[in-house]
């Protein structure tokens, strides 16, 4: 038995269906559970673009919040420190004598640095990854890692008859905590506004499965699920599943429930049918690494573009020659948030009709979405833009046609106030020359 084990919290903010926290309450005598709030992400990137924006900050402190309570019926408590992962987790380790480091496992690159790097200035100790952001653990897949299929299709084909682990039952009370810890380590953080669309947290997590699953929304979702608004024309899982407030595997076990107890039909495999795009996206970028951020992609394709700071700019605050991308932004902005289909007509316009590096949306969205997921957000920009896994090169999507089919009425254009008001997409050419409108020249 490890005398001091630590927990670092990540992607996996909720105590059900948690084996990272199952494994270290099993082995350890006492436990200190962790969350870093890395120093960089208030840093804007290359990419002109902060990893944390407003509204995921928010949505973050929320969950870790709930976090903090779910742990404390446990007789838990969580410590939250700001600064750089690896130096606070390597201070932790040499004052508290930690045998044991547990941590969920991460698709990303960046966060996968952090952890080898723990354990080269630590190879004595023990590191433990574990697979809770998946439906399949890794040995369930039926290739491995570097034969990953090279389409959607193909994987589906091999994956969707796999039998998945049911969740983990969890128990009521974990190993104590480091007592003299808490006071001296803990970052206060400071109850959020409650006027967001979408709260975070376990609690809210496990809230809106419910709700979701008591009504009729889950045998409509596929004729529903393109809507650009309405709370329940898409199952809205996303904000939670990304940081790990929801189990995956439990959302899929109560929709299998459904199935049983409601019905089954199209819509309801089709929800199957997404988590599945999205286990693809976390394979995938688990195997793709540093190129799931390259320019060219996994096709290592040549990108033809600019970057034009005005056209950047416009499209960021919703400010183009199209309304319903406006709209679109700007409902982003205010609320973190943007269905499905909306994301990629408004990454299709960055792409086609702006000619600008999708890199750079990638890491808007990024900053500002509420359910941003490393692996689907760079892996989805990477198939509009035509350097992913995808045959057929990329995504154009007509943009008055998606008007047409989705809002004809012009009423989501109204609400998010996607008029046009400045018509010219360029006020100066690639030299930075004015361009003057036909009748001033």
């Amino acid at each position: 038995m490890i005398k001091t084990g630590l927990v670092w919290f990540n992607n996996d903010l909720r105590v059900h269906d948690n084996p990272a926290l199952l494994e270290a309450s099993l082995n350890c005598e006492r436990l200190i559970c962790l969350f870093c709030i890395d120093s960089q992400w208030d840093k804007a990137t290359g990419l002109n673009a902060k990893p944390l924006g407003e509204n995921r900050r928010q949505f973050l402190n929320q969950s870790l919040l709930d976090l903090s309570a779910q742990l404390a019926k446990r007789g838990q408590s969580l410590i939250i420190v700001s600064g750089n992962p690896v130096e606070i987790i390597s201070d932790f380790i040499t004052r508290f004598d930690i045998g044991a480091v547990y941590r969920s496992q991460h698709v990303g690159v960046f966060e996968n640095r952090q952890w080898q790097h723990l354990k080269a200035d630590y190879p004595r100790l023990r590191f433990e990854s574990v697979p809770s952001h998946t439906l399949f653990r890794p040995e369930q897949l039926p290739f491995p890692l570097e034969a990953l299929p090279t389409t959607f299709s193909q994987f589906r084909r091999l994956v969707e008859e796999i039998d998945i682990d049911p969740p983990l039952a969890m128990p009521k009370t974990l190993p104590p905590a480091v007592e003299s810890l808490a006071a001296e380590t803990e970052t206060v953080l400071v109850k959020p506004s409650t006027t967001a669309v979408f709260e975070g947290g376990e609690s809210a997590a496990l809230a809106h499965l419910e709700d979701y699953f008591s009504g009729t929304a889950p045998a409509h979702y596929k004729q529903t699920r393109n809507e650009l608004d309405g709370w329940h024309n898409s199952t809205k899982f996303s904000p939670w599943l990304a940081n790990g407030s929801l189990s995956v595997r439990r959302l899929l076990q109560r929709l299998k429930r459904y199935e049983k107890q409601q019905t089954a039909n199209e819509s309801t495999y089709w929800i199957y049918f997404e988590l599945l795009w999205r286990e693809y996206f976390q394979w995938l970028a688990l195997k793709l690494r540093h190129k799931l951020f390259s320019a060219g992609g996994v096709a290592n394709r040549k990108i033809h573009c600019c970057f034009y700071p005005e056209r950047y700019q416009k499209w960021c605050h919703g400010n183009t020659p199209y309304p319903l991308v406006n709209a679109l932004m700007k409902q982003l902005n205010e609320t973190g948030y943007m269905s499905n289909r909306g994301r990629q007509i408004v990454a299709s316009c960055f792409v086609n009709e702006l000619q600008l590096d999708w890199r750079f949306g990638a890491a808007y969205f990024e900053q500002q979405l509420i359910d941003y997921d490393v692996a689907a957000n760079w892996g989805n920009w990477q198939y509009i833009a035509g350097v992913g896994m995808d045959p057929r090169g990329g995504r154009h999507f007509n943009i008055e046609k998606q008007t047409r089919q989705y809002d004809p009425a012009g009423d989501f254009i109204r609400k998010w106030h996607g008029e046009v008001t400045s018509p010219q997409l360029d006020s100066v050419d690639a030299a930075d020359w004015p361009i003057l409108p036909p009748r001033q020249r």
